[in-house]
């Protein structure tokens, strides 16, 4: 695919073969899994973590996973277009798995909307890049969330599924475009389906505490009953840590990016981690 940028023609290979994939010693998804392959299986071995957002440029991400990876409570990293429009997923995956075997979770930035063949498709890829689970935020209706959902399990991918944003003027209510139930539409059908891992509104602690007793009430009546919140909106978003901490649950990971790595420095950025999951890891007053 071509892009042509004020006049530079910048040309980018998105996709390489599969054959090329093999050679680089990623990972076999031959062996096809099912809903229940991931019900016992955590995406992250922790309660509680920080899942470190890696929005920036290739150039910087081997100082940002070196500065954090051996931090006791930082779960994993969530990488997205910002990494991979440059080098390539599989560079990206292959520089974070060099310095660590913690999971990494691709954020297509609202993956999950395009018609269900495509979804077919980008699982295959997806899991030949060596991604450990895939964030998806199926806002275009349940035929295309069901079939996108599947063909992750199937490719061995956890799936991780969110219905809210972060931002202003998202619902209905707020002037926004998306139904003020669609949200909880998205996250009960991901439940029944198996699903244990939503993202939820980390900077919206009331709507974070809505969507944990809704997704438990449904989980409630299943052979799963635990689920897991993975919350962004922190900091520079204006969300509080310690706050939504206390409506998340005993299960839930903080996703934070640039309070992290705009630190100038490994040093800064170490500091910065272990401030943010020290606050996730302190004792609060659970609110019901």
């Amino acid at each position: 695919m071509i892009f042509n940028c004020s006049g530079i023609t910048l040309l980018i290979t998105l996709k390489l073969s599969r054959l090329e994939f093999w050679q680089k010693g990623l990972r076999a998804t031959s062996h096809q899994n099912t809903t229940e392959d991931f019900e016992m299986k955590p995406i992250i071995p922790l309660q509680k973590s920080v899942v470190v957002a890696c929005d920036l440029i290739p150039a910087l991400l081997p100082n940002l996973v070196q500065a954090t990876s051996d931090i006791h409570g930082i779960g994993g990293y969530k990488v997205g277009f910002r990494l991979t429009v440059i080098d390539g997923l599989p560079k990206v995956v292959e520089a974070i798995k060099r310095i660590t075997a913690k999971p990494i979770i691709f954020d297509g930035q609202k993956f999950g909307n395009d018609i269900p063949e495509i979804g077919v498709e980008f699982a295959g890829d997806l899991a030949l890049c060596g991604v450990d689970a895939v964030i998806i935020f199926p806002f275009t209706g349940p035929v295309t969330q069901r079939v996108w959902t599947e063909a992750c399990l199937k490719q061995g991918l956890k799936v991780i599924v969110g219905g809210e944003m972060t931002h202003r003027g998202f619902l209905e209510a707020d002037g926004g475009y998306i139904r003020n139930i669609a949200p909880n539409d998205i996250y009960k059908l991901a439940a029944e389906m198996g699903i244990r891992d939503f993202v939820v509104p980390g900077n919206k602690p009331a709507t974070v505490q809505h969507y944990r007793k809704y997704i438990d009430d449904i989980c409630a009546g299943t052979d799963y009953k635990e689920s897991c919140l993975y919350a962004p909106g922190f900091i520079s978003q204006g969300g509080d840590v310690t706050e939504t901490g206390k409506v998340a649950g005993d299960n839930w990971h903080a996703i934070v990016g640039s309070a992290i790595y705009k630190q100038n420095g490994l040093e800064a950025m170490r500091a910065a981690a272990e401030k943010v999951v020290a606050q996730i890891q302190e004792p609060a007053w659970a609110v019901p």
